[in-house]
């Protein structure tokens, strides 16, 4: 039987719509080619000034470019790791290692602590919270160097006990002279631990407990309330529900902040040089202190240039697990 009623034409793209269909993968390829030369001038200089640099820093380590007329002649000769080796050898490197430990391990964990509290606080909503929030920012926005400045004046101890200054002078004008200390010119010192390092960290927590605190009062304010209602049904206490409910789900926020606040202290320059410098026999030196006085200062730039590498690997081995970490969750 034939099928009268249905007849079977060839199914061929319609000409508009092929047009539209070219016209579409004109734009994309315009769209890519666009992209890539708006991205080329800065991969172009993030090449050339960090990885370049880096590069070139760590040929210089590997050379014997200790004094400025070596590197005027420009004769690299290459020494391998004799430059490390020797930081390696030097009681001032290693005393610097010592204080760059244990500020920040005082930085990191008086920074979390004191965040944390100050989340806490705001977080309740109580009246006038807002503006305590803004104050406790504040430090955040000011430069190391201003904050290394004020510090400086405060913990300067003058002349002990007759001419005391900063915070020492408060103590006298009060009746507590016995409690007159030198603060950061003190050199003692528990082991390898240089008690000096005290008034630093003090200043450092002051400026980042801030931040901190908004990166803890975000994480609070992002659990779900369900939670909060559902342990209170279930008869926790207020102790119980902070250690057993928001402290948990606050772990990466303290990752977070660890990571951060590690980066910052392992690098940290202006701040001490600003407040004390090295100090009485490197009581708070630290390694970028002591690459600024041997690069530009005493001129012995293959030392330094090792300083430098170290310092960046020392940043590397905190960030990069972080950063693994984070992309393979993605």
């Amino acid at each position: 039987m034939k099928n009268r009623g249905c007849t079977l034409q060839p199914l061929y793209p319609h000409p508009q719509l092929k047009r539209y269909n070219k016209e579409d993968r004109v734009l994309r390829k315009k769209t890519k080619i666009l992209g890539i030369l708006i991205l080329v001038p800065s991969i172009v200089a993030i090449a050339i000034f960090v990885y370049g640099f880096i590069s070139w820093t760590f040929k210089v380590s590997t050379s014997d470019w200790n004094s400025f007329s070596k590197l005027a002649r420009g004769v690299y000769r290459f020494v391998g790791f004799r430059n490390y080796e020797r930081l390696f050898m030097d009681k001032r490197f290693i005393t610097d290692l010592w204080n760059l430990l244990f500020f920040t391990v005082m930085f990191m964990f008086g920074s979390i602590a004191l965040g944390l509290i100050l989340a806490l606080l705001v977080d309740r909503g109580v009246k006038g919270s807002r503006i305590f929030q803004t104050i406790f920012l504040y430090p955040m926005a000011v430069a190391f160097v201003v904050t290394g400045t004020v510090w400086g004046w405060i913990f300067n101890p003058g002349i002990i006990p007759d001419s005391p200054a900063g915070i020492n002078l408060l103590l006298k004008s009060i009746g507590l002279e016995n409690l007159m200390w030198k603060w950061y010119i003190s050199t003692e010192h528990i082991g390898p631990f240089n008690l000096a390092l005290i008034p630093v960290a003090i200043a450092a927590i002051w400026q980042m407990s801030g931040y901190v605190m908004a990166l803890y009062l975000a994480g609070l304010r992002g659990i779900p309330q369900s939670i909060i209602e559902a342990a209170k049904v279930d008869g926790a206490s207020s102790w119980k529900m902070f250690w057993k409910v928001k402290i948990p789900m606050l772990k990466p926020i303290t990752l977070s902040a660890m990571i951060i606040l590690g980066h910052i202290s392992l690098k940290v320059f202006d701040l001490v040089y600003a407040m004390t410098g090295s100090g009485p026999n490197n009581v708070t030196d630290m390694p970028s202190i002591y690459m600024f006085e041997l690069t530009f200062r005493s001129n012995r730039y293959a030392l330094g240039s090792a300083i430098s590498i170290l310092m960046l690997l020392a940043v590397a081995v905190v960030i990069i697990p972080y950063l693994v970490s984070a992309f393979r969750k993605e």
